[in-house]
């Protein structure tokens, strides 16, 4: 008989350094082995046995072939036979207990070369932290044990402990278009109707596209060459007064804020205390994201004003950052 645990299993795997736990779900799959009789098959059955060892094996087990199982077990191939043992390898579906009756006494029967194929259900690894988890599974084996062979045979070692390591390895890749670090704020449809007509522009703006592949949530603030109360400024070129730039971003579908929420226009404040955290919800590969850099509305008008009218420039630096 062959009675292995083909129900799933579950297991806690931790992380080595944060003690962070998941949940990995095992079950056997498949189970083989190598049995070996006291005496050749032949002299076993005694006469009328086939000189063939394959049809004297198959003649010893009531008919039941060991390259093909008896229900609910399944044929896997790669079977190897001699006169005094023979070679199997069986899937084992969810509830097998998979048992072949001997049509003729056998003295005494053992098995070598045990070998057992396992099925997992991994943890979402976009919900885990980069790195290594442990775990360890322990079976009992033996009569009436998770792997049961039946009452008479008995284990050389009662137990059977499988380790498993989940190396979790997370991507966050960020591609800026050539010239994108440069970013001149303009208004929409451009400065015409401002030297033309006088009419100030509402605001200053432009749009930065980026691409974004990202498993694993992620942080995004700003760092400025000069600021003030959260936010970036730009300086005229005589430091009469600096203006207010907003920074905010939009992200693709997949990325979400921590409330599962679409991220549009999202705005991202200076230094590592006001970041965003952001998170997907599948892996996203190389997906267009978009920054926008905005002076707004009551800021060009000082801008343009006749006692100003200077450029204005600043450095402003975005940062995506996996550490959260």
């Amino acid at each position: 008989m062959f009675n292995p645990p083909t129900d799933w299993r579950p297991l806690q795997v931790v992380h080595e350094t944060s003690g962070a736990r998941s949940t990995l779900e095992v079950r056997i799959a498949s189970i083989g082995a190598r049995y070996h009789l006291p005496d050749t098959v032949q002299n076993i059955i005694g006469e009328g046995a086939p000189a063939n060892n394959s049809l004297a094996h198959e003649m010893l087990w009531s008919g039941y072939n060991w390259t093909f199982p008896p229900s609910p077990c399944a044929y896997t191939g790669g079977m190897y036979v001699e006169p005094t043992w023979r070679s199997f390898f069986w899937l084992t579906r969810p509830g097998s207990v998979c048992a072949p009756k001997a049509a003729y006494r056998i003295e005494s029967l053992r098995y070598n070369a045990l070998q057992i194929g396992y099925e997992l259900r991994t943890p979402d690894p976009l919900k885990m932290e980069t790195g290594r988890y442990v775990g360890t599974y322990t079976y009992g084996v033996g009569p009436g044990r998770d792997f049961d062979m039946g009452d008479i045979m008995l284990p050389s070692d009662d137990s059977l402990s499988i380790n498993f390591i989940l190396d979790v390895q997370h991507t966050l890749k960020v591609d800026i278009p050539p010239g994108g670090e440069k970013v001149r704020l303009t208004p929409a449809g451009g400065w015409q109707s401002w030297l033309h007509a006088g009419r100030n522009p509402v605001s200053l703006f432009r749009d930065q596209t980026f691409h974004i592949s990202a498993s694993s949530r992620f942080k995004m603030y700003v760092e400025c060459e000069s600021w003030a109360t959260l936010e970036c400024v730009i300086e005229d070129a005589i430091g009469r007064r600096p203006v207010e730039l907003q920074i905010s971003v939009s992200l693709p579908n997949g990325l979400t804020d921590q409330a599962g929420q679409p991220v549009k226009r999202r705005r991202l404040r200076a230094g590592p205390t006001g970041a965003q955290i952001f998170q997907p919800g599948f892996y996203v590969d190389r997906a267009p994201g978009v920054l926008h850099f905005e002076v707004p509305k009551e800021e060009v008008e000082w801008m343009l004003s006749e006692k100003v009218q200077s450029p204005y420039s600043g450095s402003v630096t975005v940062i995506w950052d996996s550490e959260v």
